[in-house]
């Protein structure tokens, strides 16, 4: 009897605790670099939860080795919902890319909500003498392995559209890593790399700006944000299409009434008219789904991406 009451109370201050969440900071592991489409997307929604929950919502950044650096942080920490993690859709790729992660992608995180999809754009620079995408094809079918295109990390978003890219138009081109795409986008006005499947939103002041010059969005429908841009099928190379979507992890073992709460306020955050429209006028679709929904999501695309990579002679390194 003494045992059942002392596990009712924990039960009753578990609830507790979770129905006041947060009471103090909640750190966000950022895992690509300031600037990059992954923090752009985190800043405006956890400035938002941060209003709703009136703590602060701090935003750490931990790039570097395709993500795998924050979510190694976070895979490490407390399951109490105070240290989270927002990332890209690398987080399914990691798996067939690195072959020894300190984390099990699968097992050591909880799926808590996605937060946006988009396309990548691929640019080059304003002077570049390619103006569609079939002048780069052509131009890397004539001198193989003389084009250099640039990518955000091995295992990013990117570097899977990257791939998807080179095997759809049968090209050889030297992949150039970057822990994010503020230091692609250098290389580019620098002449280092000459194109990039950048994320819409982290490459669209410089698009609008007239320094980079859009050659192809990477989904099957154009992006009202570049709307002139025609899609990778319409310029001419089917089957790359490639989207970007960002989303919340947390730790393993949080609770269900945890999760459950983050995934909700999330949502309310991401329906916020001043929020959605932030996002939206960045190129971003919000996105919303249960956590057990996001979790299929998950594990679905971190088998796919493995096949897809595979078949592509992509080995774990």
């Amino acid at each position: 009897m003494k045992r059942f009451a002392v596990l009712l109370l924990l039960a009753v201050c578990a609830a507790q605790a979770q129905a006041q969440y947060p009471n103090k900071a909640v750190t966000v592991m950022v895992a690509f670099t300031p600037g990059s489409a992954v923090d752009i997307v985190s800043r405006i929604v956890t400035a938002r939860l941060s209003e709703m929950w009136g703590h602060p919502v701090i935003n750490d950044n931990r790039a570097g080795a395709g993500g795998s650096i924050a979510s190694a942080a976070v895979a490490r920490a407390a399951p109490d919902g105070y240290t989270l993690l927002v990332t890209s859709n690398a987080h399914t790729v990691n798996p067939a890319i690195f072959a020894k992660l300190p984390y099990d992608t699968l097992k050591d995180f909880t799926e808590i909500v996605p937060l946006v999809e988009q396309p990548n754009v691929l640019v080059v620079a304003a002077d570049s003498p390619y103006n569609n995408l079939m002048d780069l094809v052509r131009a890397a079918k004539a001198k193989p392995g003389t084009i250099n295109i640039g990518h955000a990390g091995i295992g990013s978003g990117t570097h899977l559209n990257t791939e998807k890219f080179i095997a759809a138009a049968d090209i050889k081109v030297v992949e150039v890593p970057f822990k994010g795409t503020p230091e692609v986008v250098a290389a580019i006005l620098s002449g280092n790399v000459q194109a990039y499947w950048a994320p819409v939103s982290a490459a669209l002041s410089q698009i609008k700006s007239g320094k980079l010059k859009p050659l192809a969005t990477s989904t099957a429908k154009r992006n009202p944000t570049v709307p002139d841009v025609p899609t990778t099928a319409e310029a001419g190379v089917k089957g790359a299409d490639s989207s970007l979507w960002v989303a919340f992890w947390g730790p393993a073992g949080m609770s269900p009434e945890l999760v459950n709460k983050i995934n909700a306020d999330t949502r309310k955050a991401l329906a916020d008219p001043g929020t959605k429209a932030k996002l939206e006028g960045l190129g971003n679709a919000t996105l919303d789904m249960s956590p057990a929904e996001f979790k299929k999501l998950v594990h679905d695309e971190t088998e796919s991406n493995r096949r897809l990579l595979t078949a592509a002679g992509v080995k774990p390194q």
